[in-house]
C-alpha cells in the first residue's frame, strides 16, 4: 500500500491560517516543527501533549469526494490536517507504522471531523466526513517530510 504527499501543511496557533510548506521537520513527542500542536496551543492541546495527534493526514480524494457530493469548493488545506495524500486508505494505516520518504510513524486512529472544523468550513462536514476526514499519527522518528515523498505501510 503506497501514496504520495502532495502538500504539507502547518498553522503556527490555533485560529491561524495553515500555510503550505514543501517540507517539514518532524520529532517525537513533538510533531512538525511550527505548527500549534508541536507548541501545544492547537485547539485540543492539553497540558500533557497526546502522542497520537502529533501529526494529522488527510486524503486528497476524499476532500474531492465532500465537494463533488456537497457542491462545494474546499481546498484542502481548509480542512486544517498537517499532510495531504493520494493513492492511499489512509483508514487503512490505522494501528499500522508507516513510513513517508524514510521518517516512521504510527497510525493511531481516525481523525473524525469535530465541532471547532464545522464551525470554521460547514455544517455538513460533520455527517459527510465521518471515518473520511484522515487519520491522526505518531512520529516515531525524527526527519524531513516533503512534499512529493511516498508514503508506504511497513
Amino acid at each position: 500500500m503506497t501514496g504520495t504527499i502532495i502538500e504539507i501543511h502547518i498553522a503556527p496557533a490555533s485560529a491561524a491560517p495553515t500555510q503550505s510548506v514543501a517540507e517539514a521537520h518532524v520529532v517525537p513527542g513533538r510533531g512538525i516543527e511550527g505548527d500549534r500542536y508541536y507548541h501545544t496551543n492547537g485547539t485540543f492541546s492539553e497540558e500533557t501533549h497526546k502522542a497520537d495527534s502529533e501529526v494529522t493526514l488527510i486524503e486528497a480524494e476524499k476532500v474531492a469526494e465532500f465537494n463533488g457530493d456537497y457542491g462545494t469548493a474546499f481546498h484542502h488545506s481548509d480542512f486544517r490536517r498537517n499532510i495531504v495524500t493520494r493513492g492511499i486508505d489512509l483508514n487503512g494505516l490505522e494501528g499500522k507504522e508507516f513510513t513517508i520518504g524514510g521518517v516512521r510513524f504510527l497510525g493511531h486512529g481516525l481523525c473524525e471531523p469535530c465541532a471547532t472544523l464545522q464551525k470554521i468550513t460547514d455544517e455538513r462536514i460533520l455527517p459527510g466526513l465521518v471515518h473520511k476526514a484522515g487519520l491522526r499519527a505518531e512520529v516515531l522518528s525524527e526527519g524531513m517530510v516533503r512534499v512529493g515523498d511516498t508514503i508506504e505501510s511497513v
